[in-house]
């Protein structure tokens, strides 16, 4: 009866040997052996040392009441976890360049060697230079997009945009208006009538022959003469060119056009 018992109690506390036994700490760190407890939260199987904390030491020591009294702490270098590095300047190459030629050093196994016996370096920025090359922002400067301004309603109950632009229409008319005005006549103004512009001086423009076989242009002579001279024949052909400019068709045979102006 007592067997039973042990066996009901720890059912997977066997031994190697195969007799019963306490339960192993290794069952306890098995999440797939372990069982949920009715009424509590599943554990898991992880143990941990005792005196651990999780997070990043905080090195500040509050002095209490005669700290605060003395003044707010203040955090330095030495208080904070970690320490800061300070940064190594690096070889200025160019300065050891002009050195060794400034030396009478050219190639490049002179060089090599000046380099392993001089050594010049940068200069390094402190952090004042840095601080001050920072651009001071004013306090009253905020970042982002001005929001738009609201329409007032008033305008739009009171037709305003619409009052607003027929005024600018208006405007605009009578600009346009006091332009066609002043392209008007003027009477103290002298304008040329056709008359006017027929009497003007036309400079003599020499057309371009029309194109003939050779033995017209040389030996074809015309078989009627209506002309009574080449003089006759000019005038007429002068008085018809001129006569062309009031008439209508493309070659100035229609009939007379009104006056223009």
């Amino acid at each position: 009866m007592a067997t039973d018992t042990m066996m009901y109690e720890n059912p997977f506390s066997l031994t190697a040997a195969g007799e019963l036994g306490m339960n192993r700490e290794t069952m306890l760190q098995n999440e797939l052996l372990l069982r949920t407890e009715l009424g509590k939260p599943k554990r898991r199987g992880v143990i941990l040392p005792a005196g651990i904390t999780y997070g990043r030491p905080n090195g500040m020591r509050d002095g209490g009441s005669s700290e605060a009294l003395h003044g707010w702490p203040t955090l330095s270098s030495t208080n904070l976890p970690f320490k800061r590095k300070e940064k190594t300047a690096q070889r200025d190459f160019m300065a050891l360049n002009r050195a060794a030629v400034s030396a009478g050093l050219v190639t490049a196994n002179d060089q090599y060697e000046f380099r392993a016996t001089h050594d010049v370096r940068r200069k390094t920025q402190s952090e004042d230079s840095q601080r001050s090359r920072t651009r001071r922002l004013p306090p009253s400067m905020v970042y982002g997009i001005s929001t738009r301004p609201s329409t007032p309603i008033f305008d739009l109950l009171e037709h305003k945009y619409q009052d607003k632009w027929l005024s600018e229409r208006r405007k605009l008319e009578l600009a346009k208006r006091q332009e066609e005005n002043k392209q008007r006549r003027s009477p103290g103004q002298v304008y040329e009538t056709r008359a006017s512009l027929l009497r003007t001086y036309q400079n003599p423009v020499e057309p371009d022959r029309l194109w003939q076989m050779p033995k017209f242009t040389k030996e074809a002579r015309p078989s009627l003469q209506t002309f009574r001279s080449a003089k006759a024949r000019g005038a007429a052909y002068d008085h018809f060119e001129s006569d062309q400019i009031s008439r209508k068709g493309n070659f100035g045979h229609g009939t007379y056009e009104a006056a223009k102006n």
